[in-house]
């Protein structure tokens, strides 16, 4: 999930002032739909949780006020349930017209490759996209059109969040204990010594889901290698290794936390929602993951919360991963690619900007002159790490978007290696091997 500037049309400006009055009106000059039989959009979304679910059924609910004669037939599913089932949906005839596809290879490459995406670039156009994202934001969801080639080509969704992934920490807790945010990876590692001394958990963290793991590692690996590695890496260009000594001491690092006792208790039977409930609770005194979680730690709870970028080693530069949330698409043979693209443009809206802001959540969108948006709260956490990364040119990737398999075997691999099933070099060379084999069938 950049900051940009972004020039609102008149269109657009009205659209905000009106919604301000409670009229809802499209953000572009469309009119609505005409017809008396009503039009069914199918939208699939992975926005279940209740704060970032509360701002969609918002955005559905006024652009059908803004659409008359349309309606949005909306279905969530967890992020699994959408990788797995999303391919075979968009195949069918009475498939959803719009979908969220996460990035890389695995998912959207695939479904490019087989023909299942709608490519954006005249939408792109008509609206003006390229004023709301930049090159770089926009080549995270970009392919081309055969799905080999990543980064490039046409653009195939749009995301309307943004996301840094870095350290939520309980204010309580550190106030209580006199720890201070930690400014070195140094000073880090110290303060998780400290932490576990006082008999509290340094890291709030389960693996049963697989995929957080990955950040576990890819936080710390984002410190040591350099951003055209990451870039290399990801996006499968020039050749570069995964077995490289910078990958193994990430990997090291991230054991050592294990066997000192850094995680939670029994973290490998632990689902992702369950830690960050333990978390939210006050069991633990921080958790590493992504700025999506900044809405449920705003509400129904009595603790309070803080978020900032794992620091760099001394002396150092560091990145985050970071980027756009998972995007929007349009099914290729829906027969509603038009009012499917303007529900696209409707959900990076300079209203759509406001209300993720408002719920805590980072907008892909710069946010319409004149908002208020209070940022003196973990969101404004959030948006000061992202800007910081952003700005400092340190946005890294998601690494599992690398190759096809990639997840697969990252996943794999780390559970291997947080089990102490495997050593740190054992790892690197599996992931290569991997990551190789997929290297050189792009030659062939």
């Amino acid at each position: 999930m950049k900051k940009r500037s972004i020039f609102l049309s008149i269109s657009l400006a009205l659209m905000i002032l009106l919604s301000a009055c409670a009229k809802p009106a499209s953000p572009t000059d469309q009119a609505p739909v005409a017809g008396t039989d009503e039009q069914v959009l199918l939208v699939w979304d992975q926005f279940y949780r209740d704060e970032e679910s509360k701002v969609i059924e918002t955005l559905n609910a006024e652009f059908e006020a803004a659409h008359p004669g349309v309606r949005i037939q909306r279905e969530v599913k967890v992020l699994a349930d959408l990788q797995t089932t999303v391919k075979l949906a968009l195949a069918n005839a009475d498939g959803p017209d719009v979908a969220q596809v996460n990035q890389g290879r695995n998912d959207m490459g695939a479904l490019v490759e087989a023909g299942l995406l709608l490519p954006l670039n005249s939408y792109l156009e008509k609206y003006d996209w390229g004023t709301v994202f930049s090159t770089s934001v926009a080549s995270r969801n970009s392919f081309t059109e055969d799905g080999k080639t990543f980064g490039t080509g046409n653009l195939y969704g749009v995301s309307p969040t943004a996301e840094v992934v870095g350290v939520f920490y309980n204010k309580d807790l550190f106030k209580k204990n006199g720890w201070d945010i930690p400014t070195t990876f140094e000073g880090f590692e110290t303060l998780l010594a400290e932490i576990r001394a006082a008999d509290i958990t340094p890291i709030s963290f389960g693996s049963l889901d697989g995929w957080n793991a990955i950040h576990e590692f890819s936080a710390i690996q984002h410190l040591l290698v350099s951003l055209d590695y990451i870039n290399n890496l990801t996006y499968g260009v020039n050749n570069v290794s995964f077995d490289i000594p910078e990958n193994r001491q990430a990997a090291q690092i991230l054991q050592d936390w294990t066997n000192a006792g850094y995680f939670s208790d029994g973290f490998p039977g632990i689902g992702y929602d369950d830690s960050n409930n333990l978390f939210k609770a006050g069991n633990g005194a921080m958790t590493i993951t992504g700025s999506w979680l900044a809405p449920e730690l705003m509400v129904d709870t009595d603790q309070e919360f803080g978020f900032f970028l794992l620091p760099p080693y001394e002396g150092k530069t560091g990145m985050a991963i970071g980027g756009v949330g998972i995007p929007f698409a349009i099914r290729k043979t829906s027969e509603k690619h038009d009012i499917a693209a303007e529900y696209l443009n409707w959900m990076i809206s300079p209203r759509a900007a406001e209300l993720w802001a408002e719920a805590g959540m980072l907008p892909a969108m710069a946010l319409p002159e004149g908002s208020n948006i209070d940022t003196k709260n973990l969101f404004g956490d959030t948006l000061n790490a992202w800007n910081t990364i952003n700005q400092g040119n340190a946005v890294g990737h998601y690494i599992d978007w690398a190759t096809p398999t990639f997840y697969d075997i990252l996943v794999a691999e780390l559970q291997k290696l947080l089990g102490g099933i495997s050593t740190p070099a054992n790892f690197t060379e599996a992931v290569e091997a991997d990551y190789g084999a997929y290297l050189q069938s792009k030659s062939e």
